[in-house]
């Protein structure tokens, strides 16, 4: 591939994501949380039914499920696609926005990504008060999967959480396709990135928020480790840096699954049934069935 090739692809992948982060979502509604305080109207539900605090888990799907947007997403758009795939299902389904910076609307998950974790764990609480839970399960799309392990290990959430499934998680770092090896020669821009979009900085590899999250291991004890990665992936590359390492761990590649499947980055998150069946599966393992590429039909 040519080399304006290569850094045209991720710059488009970016692009793409924020565009499908301020899709209008006019059927969002603040009226669906009892009690929605610090909650943004865009967390309190859409026309796909999630986000509903009345919603009391089945014997059949005990746990609710907590969705965790990527850098760049909302609790809305980012999950067009997988929250109705889920509540069509019987979960209780519930999405949140993180990391906002004062000022900037709809594009969030830029804030500190330990931050970031502290909303995810007021917002579990929120969740499993409101469903007399005793634990959730979190299904989190690119930085969506790598923040919450933070919660996991520094915030008490391994208490509270049963499974962890990351679509396309930066688990060690996100290189765009290498370029960010490119941040030292042009002095001053790390330091930019750090200063304006701290929680990209922190996704960067080698960062000191990796270096802390990843030593003495990948994972904790008590949770299910569920990843979901694409070979065709230019954000969260090299794609098998999205893998964890662990007792506890199913590391899943869409192309073992499906051959057919072409989904980079945004698509494997945002429409990719193949992936949201094997999320299905992560949920419920006692009932898992094979995904295939006849899984778009399911």
């Amino acid at each position: 591939m040519l080399p304006w090739k290569r850094v045209l692809r991720p710059l488009a992948a970016l692009l793409l994501t924020a565009a499908v982060a301020v899709v209008p979502a006019a059927t969002a509604s603040a009226s669906d949380a009892p009690d929605s305080g610090s909650l943004q109207a865009s967390e309190a539900g859409s026309g796909g039914g999630w986000n509903d605090y009345s919603c009391k888990p089945s014997a059949a799907h005990p746990r609710p499920v907590v969705l965790v947007h990527g850098t760049l997403g909302n609790s809305v758009d980012n999950w067009l696609g997988l929250a109705p795939y889920l509540k069509s299902r019987a979960y209780c389904v519930y999405s949140l926005d993180y990391g906002q910076l004062p000022g900037v609307p709809f594009f969030h998950g830029l804030g500190p990504i330990d931050k970031s974790a502290g909303q995810l764990s007021a917002f579990v609480d929120k969740v499993l008060a409101a469903t007399g839970a005793d634990k959730a399960d979190l299904v989190g799309h690119s930085q969506g999967g790598l923040m919450p392990r933070y919660y996991l290990k520094f915030l008490g959430g391994a208490d509270k959480v049963n499974a962890l499934v990351g679509i396309a998680p930066d688990n060690h770092g996100a290189t765009l396709s290498g370029l960010t090896n490119l941040l030292p020669y042009f002095p001053g821009a790390e330091d930019l990135v750090k200063a304006t979009t701290p929680g990209l900085a922190d996704q960067i590899p080698g960062s000191d928020f990796l270096t802390r999250l990843n030593a003495g291991g990948d994972t904790v004890p008590g949770v299910h480790y569920t990843v979901i990665a694409t070979k065709y992936d230019e954000v969260a590359t090299p794609w098998r840096s999205q893998y964890l390492s662990g007792s506890d761990v199913h590391n899943v590649l869409l192309q073992d699954l499906c051959s057919l499947d072409l989904s980079e980055h945004v698509a494997i998150g945002l429409l990719d049934r193949i992936a949201f069946h094997e999320v299905a599966n992560a949920l419920d393992p006692a009932h898992a069935t094979a995904t295939t590429c006849a899984s778009v039909f399911s």
